[in-house]
């Protein structure tokens, strides 16, 4: 590990330096924005060379993903607490799109892959078999009963794919011109509903 650097105090171990480099990231995004920081900004924010910060980030896609990591919990915390207040297993699969279409381009950490035109980095991390079973959490979690519309326990990684697949191509690929929040809950749930009814 390079000690050299760090404002003369380096990292003891390589998740220690890890943590800092992607700290240091937050605070240059902060700053510039996540279309203008650069590896170098990074660098400097850390008092190390970009040559450091690539030791353990090969580009800037890759260490603004772990940014966004950094605020998933947040927002998975978020996202469960606002689908809690739905009763109907149609409801909260809608609703589920329309929050996160609605809710991850603002996301401070989450928000700056798109920002920064990452938007791949974002949606090979979201149909990950990690984030489809954090996502199969959260319908688990929500006060409904999924079997009433013949959906089991082990099917519910399939759904939780689906409506991450369906939220990451509306971020992807937003209608021209823009629908609003109502537009696009009337979308998915003329077309989303009737197959998630009893």
């Amino acid at each position: 590990m390079g000690h050299h650097g760090w404002q003369g105090n380096p990292p003891r171990t390589e998740a220690e330096a890890r943590q800092r480099i992607v700290a240091a990231a937050s605070s240059c995004v902060e700053k510039f924005g996540p279309a203008k920081t650069t590896l170098s900004d990074v660098a400097i924010e850390l008092g190390v060379t970009r040559q450091t910060v690539y030791r353990y980030y090969a580009n800037l896609a890759e260490l603004l993903g772990a940014l966004a990591q950094t605020g998933l919990e947040e927002f998975v915390d978020r996202m469960q607490r606002h689908l809690s207040t739905f009763s109907t297993p149609s409801d909260v699969a809608i609703e589920s799109v329309v929050f996160a279409v609605q809710a991850i381009p603002r996301e401070r950490h989450i928000g700056a892959l798109f920002q920064a035109g990452e938007a791949e980095v974002f949606s090979r991390d979201v149909t990950s078999s990690m984030a489809v079973a954090v996502g199969a959490g959260i319908l688990r979690r929500v006060p409904v009963d999924w079997s009433e519309i013949g959906v089991e326990d082990d099917e519910l990684e399939g759904l939780a794919e689906i409506l991450m697949r369906l939220f990451v191509s509306f971020l992807q690929h937003p209608a021209d011109p823009p629908r609003s929040e109502d537009e696009l809950r009337s979308l998915v749930r003329r077309w989303l509903g009737p197959a998630l009814q009893a």
